[in-house]
């Protein structure tokens, strides 16, 4: 009897102690399991290839973008940003419609311009960010000449480049201020010689961005007493100017990278207002014989006059207000006329801008 029992008691504790091993198996597969799910957590993410045109050669205006690469802001949103240059805005939107670029800075209003064109229905490319809450459009003048307000410009010899943004908002700005355009003598002329032209006294005035010509005119040894910028904004011109447009498809699959790549633009503009003077060299260095001083100067011009408006500290950077870009789309359609009208919502969506406290600018 006591052989039984004690047999018993044997059986019983083996399939006790084959419980307890089971159990302890199962905690510690599951902890094995909570561990890897732990570690492939903290694994960072593979990078996202993303391919960003620009419209022009790097300067001052490209700071944002130089400066969310340099300080490893796009990194952290686990994108790999390779920045390609189009030969302006209307090659950019055509390279982010193809697919071949994925994001461009590009001016919104050639991107009205470029999707009332398209005959083929292709991508329908919107901005999702808009940097430039002044386009830069302007006048630049010698006062030498004669010019010294916008209406001084009736009977003078404008220079007007070819593919010149801002000579398509001058229209609506003259009609604005009551300016006879017959009475305007414009002369087509290469964007290459626009500041020699008026340096030399070849003609009385040119169209072009405040922050390009005016500058590389004083650069040119033209005194800055002697020149007049006359900026479009200042006379009524409601237009924005550069903004970020994303390919359709890759907003589609992958909205979080398209709100990473905002996310880190604006982390990059903060960079450059904290410290122009190193954004300046930042984008010198990256420049074909660029000047850290002349950079610095351009971008504290486009800081100033483009990006931190009155409008952006109130509303923060990337939106836009929609009355007033309906206003705007009526100044383009005065030397552009529209198929189709377009809505604000057929040319920008905010889906992807980060909330207002992400967008604030100190």
């Amino acid at each position: 009897m006591r052989a039984i029992r004690t047999n018993t008691i044997r059986s019983r504790l083996s399939v006790l102690f084959s419980v307890l091993l089971a159990s302890l198996a199962g905690l510690w597969a599951i902890a094995g399991l909570m561990t890897s799910n732990v570690l492939a957590a903290d694994d960072p993410r593979p990078p996202l290839a993303i391919q960003f045109s620009l419209d022009r050669p790097i300067d001052a205006a490209a700071a944002p973008f130089v400066m969310a690469a340099a300080g490893g802001l796009f990194g952290a949103e686990a994108l790999a940003v390779t920045i390609n240059i189009a030969s302006g805005s209307q090659d950019a939107i055509a390279r982010v419609a193809a697919g071949t670029s994925d994001f461009a800075l590009v001016d919104i209003n050639a991107l009205m311009r470029f999707r009332d064109k398209d005959k083929q229905g292709g991508p329908k490319i919107k901005a999702v960010f808009v940097l430039s809450n002044k386009a830069p459009y302007s006048i630049i003048a010698r006062k030498s000449r004669g010019v010294r307000a916008l209406t001084d410009i009736e009977g003078k010899n404008l220079g007007v480049a070819e593919g010149d943004l801002s000579a398509r908002l001058w229209p609506a700005v003259a009609n604005l201020n009551g300016i006879k355009i017959k009475s305007v003598k414009q002369s087509s002329i290469s964007a290459a010689v626009r500041e020699p032209m008026l340096s030399a006294g070849q003609i009385d005035a040119v169209t072009g961005f405040s922050y390009l010509s005016a500058i590389n005119l004083r650069d040119r040894g033209v005194p800055a007493d002697d020149l007049a910028v006359l900026k479009f904004a200042d006379y009524g011109c409601e237009a924005y100017g550069f903004a970020i447009v994303a390919n359709p498809a890759l907003a589609a699959a992958k909205p979080e990278a398209v709100k990473g790549f905002v996310r880190a633009v604006i982390g990059g503009l903060n960079l450059a207002i904290r410290d122009p003077a190193g954004a300046a060299a930042e984008v010198a260095n990256r420049m074909d014989g660029g000047s850290k001083d002349l950079e610095l100067e351009r971008l504290q011009s486009i800081l100033r006059d483009n990006i931190l408006t009155s409008e952006v500290k109130r509303n923060g950077i990337g939106a836009i207000d929609s009355a007033r870009f309906e206003r705007s789309i009526d100044q383009v359609g005065e030397d552009f006329k529209f198929q189709k009208r377009p809505q604000a919502s057929d040319i920008f969506d905010d889906q992807f801008l980060p909330p207002l406290n992400g967008r604030l600018i100190n």
